[in-house]
């Protein structure tokens, strides 16, 4: 090996990724919309999620399956959503 050419056989030479930033301190980072979901119904239930957001899909037979395919096509109410998880997160 030539001096100063890396070593890759060991990968000493490549720093491990550390989660810093932005991503840090983001609640929803590495969170996906149905464990979001499933964490705000086990805090809040669907009654008090239905009265918190005003949405069809949380008040008229509310399911996981149901309210995540209208969240995944409805940018405002999805914005809704993950601002309750991120005030809940942030009250614990």
């Amino acid at each position: 090996m030539k001096p100063g050419s890396p070593d890759h056989s060991s990968g000493s030479d490549q720093p491990l990724p550390t989660v810093t930033g932005a991503s840090a301190r983001d609640p929803l980072h590495g969170v996906t919309l149905e464990k979001l979901l499933t964490e705000l119904v086990s805090a809040y239930g669907w009654e008090e999620l239905g009265r918190r957001i005003d949405i069809r899909c949380f008040n008229f037979d509310p399911s996981i399956q149901s309210s995540l395919k209208f969240l995944r096509k409805t940018p405002w109410a999805r914005a809704k959503v993950e601002l309750l998880y991120v005030r809940l997160k942030r009250a614990e």
